[in-house]
């Protein structure tokens, strides 16, 4: 199964440990009690404090180190330890293997309990959730389960978000196009939370949705209900590839703050620089996320 990439892991790691040791606000993070209390070299341990500053969770002030940004015991426990919950564990290890190619074909709910350790109450509880996502869906008759068709390739996925390169700008400068003056309000303090800590904190799908609820609102304003309904079929369609991308949160600040911009942008009544910005958002995005680079 996936894991996180050292700088989120220690992140994680670091998080767990202000929590374990009940620090407060203001308290003083040296690089050097973080490497022996996680028995780490202190390189790591600096990127992932200077990843903790960039989501907010710790203050960097100049010639004087980090320092807790708010207290540990509002930092609730992020999904990307071997901690984590057994059904929430198995959930992700189902997606995991179907993306990786390891699962194909029907199957049961006594298959699920037997390949991913679950009772199998257990197993009808992530299956449940598995279809209420769109992600699976019983087989004609009732017999057996089958995934739903949904991105699995890198291919796949690259053009999903160059179809998005095309239909998301194009929203942007719908005849019809009107800020939703609440949504926007609302999305932006969800980004600016990003920014805060939730990056780190938020369950992976909790984080997916977040983010791909952004971009449904900003199609949603165009008024055009067939832009919405392929932005939303996109959605459902990457979401299980995405997750594997939540595992990394290293860049995800930057798309939070672009995110803002966006917004900015549009509030301001500069639609085409929206459109033009919210294009290549999407395409470093979708170059970061496949490795493909663009056109040149």
């Amino acid at each position: 199964m996936s894991r996180p990439n050292l700088t989120t892991s220690m992140a994680t790691r670091l998080v767990d440990l202000m929590r374990r040791r009940g620090l407060e606000e203001g308290a003083h993070i040296t690089e050097q009690w973080a490497a022996d209390e996680l028995d780490v070299s202190r390189t790591p341990v600096r990127k992932a404090m200077v990843f903790l500053a960039e989501v907010g969770i710790l203050e960097r002030v100049p010639n004087r180190g980090f320092f807790l940004a708010r207290d540990a015991g509002t930092l609730s426990r992020p999904d990307l330890s071997e901690g984590e919950d057994v059904e929430q564990a198995a959930y992700f290890e189902i997606a995991d293997d179907y993306v990786g190619g390891r699962f194909a074909g029907s199957f049961t709910a006594a298959d699920i309990s037997r390949r991913y350790r679950l009772t199998p109450r257990q197993a009808d509880r992530v299956l449940s959730r598995m279809e209420g996502e769109d992600l699976v869906r019983r087989r004609t008759g009732g017999r057996g389960w089958e995934f739903q068709h949904v991105m699995a390739t890198v291919d796949a996925h690259d053009q999903s978000y160059r179809f998005r390169m095309i239909i998301e700008p194009a929203a942007l400068l719908e005849p019809g196009f009107t800020v939703d003056t609440e949504a926007f309000a609302h999305h932006r303090q969800q980004q600016e939370a990003l920014l805060h800590g939730d990056i780190l904190l938020l369950p992976r799908a909790e984080l997916f949705q977040v983010n791909a609820s952004f971009h449904e609102m900003l199609v949603g304003c165009s008024g055009n209900q067939f832009l919405l309904d392929s932005v939303r079929r996109q959605n459902r369609l990457r979401r299980l590839i995405e997750y594997r991308h939540q595992i990394d949160r290293s860049r995800l600040a930057g798309q939070a703050r672009e995110h803002l911009r966006l917004l900015d942008l549009v509030e301001r009544g500069d639609l085409k620089e929206a459109s033009a910005f919210l294009s290549a958002h999407l395409d470093k995005v979708r170059s970061i996320k496949t490795g493909m680079a663009g056109e040149s």
